[in-house]
This record gives C-alpha cells, sequence and structure tokens, in this order.
C-alpha cells in the first residue's frame, strides 16, 4: 500500500464584498458567483495532470485575511488573490503576500484602471508575480491556467 500524496494547492483570496458576486452590480461584475468561480476552479484543478486542490477563503476582514496567509500560504504552491478594496490600502495584507516565497497572481474583475483614481494604485503589486484586470471572472481562470502550467512545467522539468 502506498502511502497518499497530498496534492499542491492554490490558494484562491477574496476580499471585502466578493461574497456578494451574483447580485453586487451586475453591470459591473455579472452575474457569476464566487462559488460558481470556485467550482470552476475546482473542477479544472481536478482535471490537470498532475492534478492539484483549490483552497478557497474570502472574507470582509482584513486581520482574517492575514491569519489565512500566514497560516496557509507557506504551504501552498501558489496563490490567485482579489484583495477588493484591501488592494488600494492595506499594508497589512501586502505585508503578508510579501512573506511568502510562491508565485502570486492578482485578479480583478473590472478594469480597476479606468475606474475612479483611488482604484488605479495597488498596494500589492510589488509582491504579485502579475496581475489580470478587467476580463470578469474569466480573469480566475487565466491566473489559474498559468500556475497550471507552471506546476506541470515544474513536474517536468522544464522549468
Amino acid at each position: 500500500m502506498s502511502a497518499a500524496v497530498s496534492r499542491p494547492s492554490i490558494l484562491v483570496i477574496n476580499g471585502p464584498n466578493l461574497n456578494m458576486l451574483g447580485t453586487r452590480e451586475p453591470a459591473k461584475y455579472g452575474r457569476i458567483t464566487l462559488a460558481s468561480i470556485i467550482d470552476d476552479l475546482a473542477l479544472i484543478a481536478n482535471e490537470c495532470e498532475p492534478p492539484f486542490s483549490i483552497v478557497p477563503f474570502q472574507s470582509n476582514h482584513e486581520g482574517a485575511i492575514v491569519d489565512f496567509l500566514q497560516e496557509e500560504g507557506p504551504g501552498a504552491a501558489g496563490l490567485i488573490v482579489n484583495a477588493g478594496a484591501f488592494t488600494h490600502y492595506s499594508y497589512a495584507i501586502r505585508d503578508a503576500l510579501a512573506n511568502l516565497t510562491v508565485p502570486i497572481i492578482e485578479v480583478h474583475i473590472t478594469n480597476v484602471h479606468a475606474r475612479e483614481s483611488f482604484r488605479h494604485h495597488s498596494v500589492i503589486a510589488d509582491v504579485a508575480t502579475g496581475q489580470i484586470v478587467g476580463l470578469g471572472s474569466t480573469g480566475y481562470r487565466l491566473a489559474l491556467e498559468w500556475h497550471r502550467d507552471r506546476l506541470a512545467a515544474n513536474e517536468s522539468g522544464d522549468m
């Protein structure tokens, strides 16, 4: 009998108000729910070779996100983060992300650069490996596909 091999995990972290997707300003954010986004990501992750796990977390509270990053981040293979409004001012979340050594993809459903001026600056951008903005919920899938390709390349020794 072989020992169970744990799957690499990708953390999917969402900040304030993202729990309201589906009903929150549908003209800007669409009608898809956060649960549907997570379900889609989990399905994709499970079908990958090698398969990996999605570990979702959403909170409207800055400290809860920091605690989650400190507890789960060091063991993760990568992160997808949509910090919501915390993107623009949470140095606590930025510092928790900076403490990690895994690739981080920052995602925003809307094009934050085409919105109010206070949304144009991300305090977490300098610790992110990359950003995807303005592509709706597809941005999460694209971030996951990047992680998938990276994990597959690591597995095959191509990186």
